[in-house]
């Protein structure tokens, strides 16, 4: 059965679209689609799945990080055969792809992430979206909210603007990801972690803008940090923690000998309009800042 996985994954992901490599150390790879074994009723059909009840997409956020679902369907047949499942979305809204097509022994399930980009002027409310098998419909309502009108759970930073002091080019590592809420790090090299492009060159620097003036005392990061590419290794070990007050950076925190994938900063309550990471060092001889996800407080 793990052989099989792993060759059905292997075939599945040569034929789909994965984020590249960047030098001079291999990089994980992101597969847009994966196929595992799953759990066959023996009802021979095909049963569209989804990883939440609905999707929230925020108006006006980077087009680089458009909102995110894992979508899917399982195979209930009594024999392998190749399953397609279309994808249909209200526009104005658009989607990555129009359908999810693979091969599946019975019992198997494929998943892939499905991004929602909301354009410019869409109008608040509720949209479709449709997963269509031969068999079943599955619907999954798309709520399109401002950014401040998002549970944020107390994170201040996310959906927020960030910018940065470059931006590595051989993968997808976009800035506007380290405020998409997202701290795993399975996604790095494929849209969810920020990569500088200035190896052993230091500081580098990410910025996100609060939306207006709040008061914060914690911040916390999370840096790449995986079982082949643990933050012992490929993490950010040295960095300060500022704070925007009056129109000036002020060190609130700092952070040295880092070898964990999060680190939390505590500090005394100041009234900020933005938050900067300035890095300063990295575990490992290659030495870029690696960044997953930032959460201020």
């Amino acid at each position: 059965m793990r052989v099989l996985t792993a060759a059905l994954t292997a075939a599945v992901t040569a034929m789909a679209t994965t984020a590249g490599a960047y030098d001079p150390e291999p990089t994980p790879q992101s597969a847009s689609v994966k196929v595992e074994p799953g759990v066959s009723k023996g009802t021979g059909k095909l049963t569209p799945v989804a990883g939440a009840g609905k999707l929230v997409a925020p108006l006006g956020v980077d087009p680089a990080c458009p909102a995110k679902i894992k979508i899917g369907m399982r195979s209930d047949a009594r024999k392998a055969s190749y399953a397609t499942m279309r994808v249909e979305l209200d526009p104005p809204l658009t989607a990555s792809r129009p359908m999810l097509t693979s091969y599946l022994p019975p019992g198997y399930q494929v998943g892939a992430n499905l991004l929602v980009a909301v354009p410019p002027g869409t109008p608040q409310g509720t949209y479709g979206l449709s997963l269509r098998t031969p068999d079943h419909t599955l619907e999954v309502p798309v709520e399109v909210v401002p950014v401040d009108g998002l549970d944020n759970g107390g994170n201040l930073a996310l959906r927020r603007p960030v910018t940065a002091s470059s931006q590595h080019v051989n993968a997808n590592y976009p800035p506007c990801s380290v405020a998409d809420g997202d701290r795993s790090s399975n996604g790095w090299a494929g849209g969810n972690g920020w990569n500088d492009a200035t190896a052993r060159a230091w500081p580098d620097t990410l910025a996100i803008a609060l939306g207006g003036a709040r008061q914060i005392s914690r911040v916390d990061l999370y840096t790449l940090d995986t079982e082949r590419y643990p933050a012992s290794r490929y993490g950010v070990r040295d960095w300060d923690v500022q704070a925007q007050v009056g129109g000036q950076w002020q060190t609130v925190a700092q952070v040295r000998g880092n070898t964990a994938g999060s680190a939390r900063s505590d500090f005394a309550p100041v009234t900020a309009d933005a938050v900067r990471i300035v890095a300063l060092a990295s575990n490992g001889a290659n030495d870029y800042t690696r960044v997953i996800e930032v959460e201020v407080r």
